[in-house]
């Protein structure tokens, strides 16, 4: 009881200075968590594949189609459980900046494919029945306030312009917080229909769903192997290297946010060890008195470090339940920019010890410094 009493009293001793100290952690908490979302945004997708899933796309880039009569050859493969298709469809709901992944699917086995995603089986029966109709994401559908039963016009530059009208019949949820609710899926048979004779018997990219994950690479080259030489050569990778590829188009996004953490950690360590070391000469007499009468020098040193780490406490949590708050928030403004930001129990844990690393770094040569005060020179200087 006597050290929590010191601590606290030492601590409201200067209680501006410890608000402003609990706010620069509260501050550099909460942007450590926005960019460890952010992080995760652009490569949680890598984390989620599916192991037993390959991507095959065109060899000279994904923008450029694939025969869909190459299924048939894909499923004959050993290793190979099923097969779907997807073509990127690029369109926007009513305004420019009404963006979100819209996709061409192979309604057959869309669904064993990516179990991951989770359609009730009345709304997908329904789907299947309507030529027109539609499946969104749980976040798009929230984000525009659509309902099952809406006409949905998404209008397109790519494949003849124009809107394509659509019938909303059904709602998916992923069963992981990180899985994306931000697409928009259409039948196959619509898009043949309406797509210029030029594009009619491509598509995208394939899915492919294994027996078992270690036949993937012997997979992946007869994939290749058997499309070599051929007008349409094709480049197949695990959904893993695949989602990897993705994201390093967008930059070097890790580096980017290492180095803005790195400076957002050395930012803090200057302000919490500066206000700590004039914490300690300030209070040089009370540590010394502390001395006299018969404070063990580990026990100066555990209350400097107790202060130090009380504050990166304090301030931490602050800071995560403000980003555990304002998650929601930001993952709705940016829906569309980026995919589901969530704030993983695992993120909460790594800023707290990212927290209390930094209130341990900040006290320790303070800490060391009073520990090793001496005390006829300390109240030589009173």
């Amino acid at each position: 009881m006597r050290f929590g009493a010191l601590i606290w009293a030492n601590l409201l001793r200067k209680k501006v200075r410890l608000l402003l100290t609990l706010g620069s952690f509260a501050v550099a908490l909460f942007l450590f968590a926005f960019l460890a979302v952010v992080r995760y945004a652009f490569t949680g997708g890598a984390e989620l594949a599916d192991a037993r899933r390959l991507v095959t796309i065109n060899r000279t880039s994904i923008i450029q189609p694939i025969p869909l009569s190459y299924r048939d050859k894909i499923l004959g493969i050993p290793g190979v459980r099923r097969v779907t298709h997807d073509n990127w469809f690029g369109g926007v709901y009513q305004e420019e900046k009404n963006f979100f992944p819209q996709f061409v699917i192979d309604p057959e086995n869309q669904r064993e494919v990516y179990p991951e995603l989770i359609v009730p089986d009345d709304q997908w029966n329904a789907f299947l029945k309507d030529r027109q109709g539609a499946i969104a994401g749980a976040a798009t559908v929230k984000r525009f306030g659509w309902k099952i039963g809406d006409r949905i016009p998404i209008k397109t530059t790519l494949y003849g312009g124009g809107a394509w009208e659509f019938n909303l019949d059904g709602i998916y949820h992923g069963k992981r917080r990180q899985d994306d609710e931000s697409q928009f899926w259409f039948q196959w048979d619509y898009f043949e229909e309406r797509a210029p004779d030029h594009f009619k018997g491509l598509i995208g990219w394939y899915a492919i769903q294994l027996d078992s994950p270690d036949s993937a690479v012997r997979v992946g080259k007869t994939i290749d192997a058997d499309f070599m030489n051929s007008p349409y050569e094709t480049k197949t990778e695990t959904e893993s290297a695949f989602a990897q590829g993705w994201v390093k188009q967008f930059g070097n996004i890790e580096f980017l946010i290492l180095v803005i953490g790195s400076v957002v950690f050395f930012t803090l360590l200057l302000v919490t060890g500066n206000t700590m070391a004039i914490s300690v000469r300030e209070r040089t007499s009370e540590l010394a008195i502390l001395k006299a009468i018969g404070f063990k020098d580990g026990s100066v040193l555990f209350l400097v470090l107790a202060e130090s780490l009380t504050i990166a406490l304090c301030g931490a949590i602050l800071g995560l339940g403000m980003a555990e708050l304002a998650m929601p928030v930001l993952s709705d403004a940016l829906s569309g920019m980026l995919p589901n930001l969530v704030l993983s129990k695992a993120m909460l844990a790594a800023g707290l010890g990212f927290a209390m690393f930094v209130g341990a770094c900040s006290g320790i040569l303070p800490g060391l410094g009073a520990m090793r005060l001496r005390v006829v020179e300390a109240f030589r200087r009173i």
